[in-house]
């Protein structure tokens, strides 16, 4: 037998259902939310409020530093060796420059141009040395006057007599130099030197077979 409902009933029941809805929502809403993460910027790897890891961060070089080892003192042989170099290699610069204008041939013209050249490149790389051991180099030096009809035989005995001599030293160092890069230096500069007294001589036995 079906039970009938008078409108105070029917209302009565109707609120009763709404309230029930409405708190079922809002326990499933507060039973079905999500945690948050982390707040951004933040490794997930740490916890909220806790300092990254040393490994996590990246090492900042100290201010200043440098690499490489010092370059030890020059003995007094080396020292000694600078010096005389240098002052015997702006002399030839000197020298060369003098034949290139001075030269009563051809062949000593060109021989005093490229010896000046030659000589120029050593002697930079010999400063370039010097600089980075913090040596001063003193270039200056005595050179002889030469002019006259016989300026090509003066100068090519001069140049005789200096190259067998620089020969010689640069030889000695390069043997028997404390300093690594200077020895090999003054070893590279050996055929150099000999080349430079080879043309010397072959210019003075073309002068001597005109005479004769």
């Amino acid at each position: 037998m079906k039970m009938k409902l008078n409108s105070p009933s029917r209302l009565a029941l109707v609120a009763a259902t709404a309230a029930g809805l409405v708190l079922g929502g809002n326990a499933f809403g507060q039973a079905t939310k999500v945690e948050e993460g982390p707040p951004k910027g933040t490794s997930s790897m740490a916890g909220v409020g806790q300092k990254p890891r040393k490994s996590d961060q990246t090492p900042t070089p100290a201010p200043g530093a440098k690499s490489g080892a010092a370059t030890a003192p020059l003995s007094a042989q080396d020292k000694n060796f600078m010096m005389s170099a240098a002052k015997g290699g702006a002399m030839e610069v000197h020298m060369g420059e003098m034949a290139a204008k001075q030269g009563q041939t051809a062949e000593v013209e060109k021989l005093g141009s490229e010896m000046a050249a030659a000589h120029t490149k050593a002697n930079n790389q010999l400063m370039a040395l010097a600089n980075s051991r913090g040596v001063k180099l003193d270039t200056r030096h005595k050179m002889d006057q030469m002019s006259g009809a016989n300026f090509d035989q003066q100068w090519l005995a001069q140049m005789e007599k200096d190259h067998m001599q620089m020969i010689s030293e640069f030889q000695a160092e390069a043997k028997n130099g404390s300093d690594p890069e200077l020895k090999i230096w003054a070893g590279n500069m050996v055929p150099t030197l000999q080349a430079h007294l080879k043309q010397v001589k072959a210019a003075q036995g073309k002068m001597t077979a005109k005479k004769s």
